[in-house]
């Protein structure tokens, strides 16, 4: 059976030509032309992944992908925008958001992040570096892989699916530093990433926010100035 995306998007002739490019692929698709359409296909319909346009009439999509999330749905969500704005991309990335990709876009870079954040979903763990111990853990943070949770000082933390594989991935080797390109790579399953990586930082923040005593000073997740980040514990 196919996977299926959702394209959330008002203007028609862009619905038509992802629409056209994904089935060729082999994806299934469902189309919504507004944000309310989006929400309820979104919820009901259980999509693979969610192709979600940030204009959009009834409801934005940054309404649309916060109240996806708030239903407990954890489907890859890629906005598609026509702002440069950086704000714009990182609310949505904040609000829940996997990914996203600012229009014009070429195909094949639309068609390479589909398959990505579809694969990524498909995946217990992530695909990349050697393989950790099922529990690790120090004196105050627990990661325990067989339940696929965290812990810090015996208190379960509640991380989402990205945020649980940048933890897992950065702790299985700890004092080694990744640079946010290789983070793309191996976290977000991107093959020979290059271009915006402020994915990665807007993670690595609000991974901090729940991991951290002070996350302007951390503990857990470290900078390397210049270089990318690396577990310390």
């Amino acid at each position: 059976m196919g996977k299926t995306i959702l394209i959330v998007e008002d203007e028609q002739s862009i619905v038509d030509i992802l629409s056209f490019n994904l089935t060729r692929e082999g994806y299934d698709t469902l189309e919504a032309l507004d944000g309310p359409t989006g929400l309820q296909l979104a919820l009901e319909q259980n999509p693979d992944l969610v192709l979600l346009d940030l204009m959009l009439p009834g409801m934005s999509g940054f309404e649309v992908c916060e109240k996806i999330r708030a239903a407990g749905s954890a489907v890859p969500i890629v906005m598609l925008t026509a702002r440069e704005e950086e704000e714009d991309k990182v609310r949505g990335l904040e609000l829940g958001a996997d990914d996203y990709i600012t229009k014009p876009f070429k195909n094949r870079e639309l068609l390479a992040r589909v398959k990505a954040n579809i694969r990524r979903m498909s995946m217990a763990a992530p695909s990349a570096g050697p393989v950790a111990p099922p529990v690790q853990g120090g004196a105050r943070l627990t990661i325990d892989q067989r339940r696929a949770s965290v812990c810090k000082d015996g208190v379960p933390l509640e991380l989402t699916q990205r945020e649980y594989d940048l933890i897992c991935f950065l702790a299985a080797q700890p004092g080694k530093i990744f640079s946010r390109e290789a983070l793309m790579e191996h976290v977000w399953n991107y093959e020979g990433y290059v271009g915006d990586v402020r994915a990665v930082d807007v993670a690595v923040r609000r991974l901090r926010e729940k991991l951290e005593d002070d996350p302007a000073a951390p503990e857990f997740i470290k900078t390397k100035r210049g270089m990318g980040y690396y577990f310390s514990e």
